[in-house]
């Protein structure tokens, strides 16, 4: 492809004529004592008739000829700046011939106001000196017009980097991930918590019940699979003696695409030696109210609400605490012990037994309990006490052991944590595997049990409580969004189609040529 048919021909030209003039379209540094537009505006009254220099993308022009008026944008907001002839150097103002909107450019001049009062640094060339106005970066595509961004929602996805700049409420909303993940962060470590790195190729997978991914290594010559969850080497570390650890941790399912799955997805797990699943639930309230605080959702009242699918979630705690016997006998009708009943209501619902054993049974009950119960459960609220049968890594109830030491956690309707009281009994544990192994009776599952898991808690874990929270679910509430791919920087989707032949320089929403239409100026 020739770089006439990616690149706009107009942008290209504007590029040799910099290149003509001597100047540099990509130089390696902007001028020293960059300042931020928020930061300035916000001390305007005590910085007003300083020289500052600001740096940014131009995402606005006004006025020609002898005087112009950008629209200068950065990471923390939008700035006025004005270049008059008559104030910078000649080379300075020539420079705005070679300039289009999206460019990069650093100003450097006085911060004051124009003739309405609006904040403006007006770009100063005293003593006819250079780099006052400075093309940073020139860029060579399209920005969509005006302020209003990406419109099209699959669009948006793919050119992130559109997106944010383009639009500052959504590089607000991932900057305000950004924060939530400091502030769940700084919980763990004042609770004395150790941030830990584990391995993402996993000879075995486990931890969760999903299908994988698979790839080969090849000086190895073996099978290995991107982790679907971190959670038995993170418990490895309680057996080697450190006792509070976490890991935000970046896992990969094999399975569909929908508002609230992308087969690449961050969670953080975290476990506790000498605690339970009644400490994870504390624990759990804290990091979520954490995180909606570092959210923005607190209100002068100290009330914390989301706003979420167009219903309000009362985050101030504590949240209610229900037993899965106690929702599934209100909201199903028949007792979750009772089998004569619940095979009637199995059939009524067309939930089918995938098999002998107890887990086919239990699975089946918890299809009835996810169909009828969940969607009853808005949250935020901690669903205690599951079916021992499906839990595996979960340590039976001492008082019956048909009900495991386990919660969900359930908000705007999903499911967003989920922990145990970690079994840590040898020989039990290595009954679950092999019962869960020979239970799937998957032809794709590898017929294999983690052995050297099981020889780790040989050695001796001590009593632990663990959890593992979504964090783009959780996201997603928090801001609202309706979608799991709003709240990813990158989400996965089908490759672009004739992205060669539709580039031609140009957004497919943007109706601008790269040629700013002049508008009235700004006074």
């Amino acid at each position: 492809m020739a770089m006439t048919d990616f690149f706009h021909p107009d942008r290209l030209q504007k590029l040799a004529d910099l290149k003509g003039l001597g100047v540099l379209p990509y130089p390696a540094r902007c001028p020293e004592g960059r300042e931020r537009a928020a930061e300035l505006l916000a001390d305007f009254d005590a910085r007003k008739g300083q020289t500052v220099t600001i740096a940014g993308r131009v995402m606005g022009r006004r006025g020609y000829g002898k005087l112009a008026f950008l629209d200068v944008i950065d990471e923390s907001g939008r700035i006025q700046a004005c270049l008059q002839k008559d104030r910078l150097s000649s080379a300075d103002f020539a420079l705005l011939k070679c300039m289009n909107l999206g460019d990069f450019v650093s100003i450097t001049g006085e911060l004051s106001t124009t003739k309405v009062g609006d904040p403006t640094v007006f770009g100063d060339g005293a003593g006819d000196s250079v780099g006052n106005f400075t093309i940073l970066c020139k860029a060579l595509e399209n920005p969509p017009e005006k302020w209003h961004g990406l419109s099209d929602s699959e669009l948006r996805a793919r050119r992130r980097y559109v997106d944010l700049f383009s639009n500052q409420e959504v590089r607000n909303d991932f900057l305000r991930r950004s924060a939530i993940l400091r502030a769940m962060k700084d919980i763990f470590f004042g609770h004395g918590y150790h941030e830990v790195e584990t391995p993402v190729l996993h000879p075995i997978y486990g931890g969760a019940n999903a299908r994988p991914f698979v790839t080969h290594h090849n000086s190895l010559d073996m099978q290995l699979y991107l982790r679907i969850a971190p959670e038995l080497y993170l418990k490895r570390l309680l057996v080697g003696g450190i006792e509070r650890v976490f890991e935000f941790a970046r896992v990969f399912r094999n399975e569909g695409l929908s508002q609230r799955h992308n087969p690449e997805f961050t969670m953080v797990e975290f476990y506790q030696a000498y605690s339970d699943y009644r400490g994870m639930v504390e624990l759990t309230e804290e990091l979520v109210v954490g995180a909606a605080r570092a959210a923005g959702l607190e209100q002068e009242n100290g009330k914390i609400c989301a706003t979420f699918r167009e219903v309000e979630y009362d985050l101030s705690p504590p949240f209610q605490r229900v037993r899965y016997a106690d929702a599934f006998r209100e909201h199903v009708g028949v007792d979750a012990e009772d089998r004569p009943a619940l095979e009637a209501k199995m059939a009524e619902h067309h939930v089918k037994v995938g098999g002998n054993g107890e887990y086919h049974w239990w699975k089946a009950v918890n299809d009835l309990f996810e169909e009828l119960v969940e969607p009853e459960l808005p949250g935020p609220v901690f669903v205690t006490d599951y079916p021992a049968a499906i839990c595996p890594l979960a340590k039976p109830s001492a008082d019956n052991p048909v009900w495991a030491e386990r919660f969900e956690f359930f908000l705007g309707g999903m499911e967003l944590a989920n922990a145990f009281s970690e079994l840590n009994d040898p020989q039990l544990q290595l009954q679950k595997f092999e019962e869960q192994v020979a239970d799937l009776d998957d032809p794709e599952a590898p017929n294999q049990v983690d052995m050297d898991y099981v020889r780790a808690l040989a050695y001796g874990m001590p009593p632990a409580g663990g959890c593992g929270i979504g964090i783009d679910r959780l996201i997603m509430v928090l801001l609202g969004k309706d979608s799991i791919r709003d709240v990813l920087l990158f989400p996965h989707m089908r490759p672009e189609v004739g992205l060669a032949d539709a580039s031609g320089g140009s957004d497919p929403e943007s109706k601008t040529s790269g040629v700013e239409t002049p508008e009235a100026p700004v006074q």
